[in-house]
């Protein structure tokens, strides 16, 4: 019998043990999901927005802490946000800052995206300088292309869409694709560096802006924020 009453007392405490374990972890989680810097130290906050995001609360936004939004407007040479031009506009309304950003595609020439960037971005002096997300590596292109090529191809893009916007543009580089080419560490533009709730360091330099959560939940919006610290 008090071998029986023994076991019984070790499943109660290991069930108590997991069940505080699944409490604490739900807790983190929570806590992780909602994370946002603190205002008092960042207090230029904003969100950085694409098709996923289509049709949120802009109003909202700034109830949250955001001052800025930045919108993804072209993909490559082909890819478009079609609800970009929309967005940046329903984000003015609202009283946020608003800049655009190109994904560059390391397997297609300078001049195809700039010419789908400048499509569909105004040269507007309202707008904030262009972000320009850089992730990928030549090898994966058909054929592939080289680094001093790519190279090459970027600075120029850079160039042309810099020309177009007025404003030096920001980059925006994976750590992967700055481990590859370190070209971010070389570059004087400013610097935009993504880690969820610790301080990036990848880019060789201070950071400009950080991705801090890229997806923080939050109750006046429905789908998950990339959030956005501006130095």
């Amino acid at each position: 019998m008090a071998r029986h009453k023994s076991r019984r007392i070790w499943r109660m405490v290991a069930l108590v043990v997991l069940a505080l374990a699944l409490i604490g972890g739900a807790a983190a989680w929570w806590r992780a999901s909602h994370w946002a810097p603190d205002l008092s130290e960042y207090p230029s906050q904003g969100v950085w927005l694409g098709e996923a995001e289509r049709d949120i609360r802009m109003e909202a936004l700034p109830t949250l802490g955001a001052r800025f939004a930045y919108v993804t407007a072209s993909i490559g040479a082909d890819g478009r946000n079609p609800a970009a031009s929309g967005e940046m506009e329903r984000a003015l309304a609202a009283g946020l800052s608003v800049g655009a950003v190109h994904i560059f595609d390391p397997c297609r020439s300078a001049d195809a995206q700039s010419a789908n960037f400048v499509t569909l971005v105004p040269r507007a002096s309202v707008l904030l300088p262009p972000a320009v997300v850089l992730r990928g590596n030549g090898e994966a292109c058909e054929p592939r292309v080289r680094d001093a090529a790519l190279e090459a191809e970027l600075v120029t893009f850079l160039n042309q869409i810099e020309m177009h916007a007025g404003k030096r543009a920001i980059l925006a580089p994976d750590e992967a694709f700055e481990a590859r080419y370190g070209f971010a560490k070389r570059s004087q533009r400013p610097l935009w560096l993504a880690r969820n709730w610790m301080m990036p360091e990848y880019g060789g330099r201070a950071w400009d802006y950080w991705t801090a959560n890229d997806a923080r939940e939050t109750g006046p919006v429905d789908v998950p924020l990339r959030w956005v610290v501006a130095r």
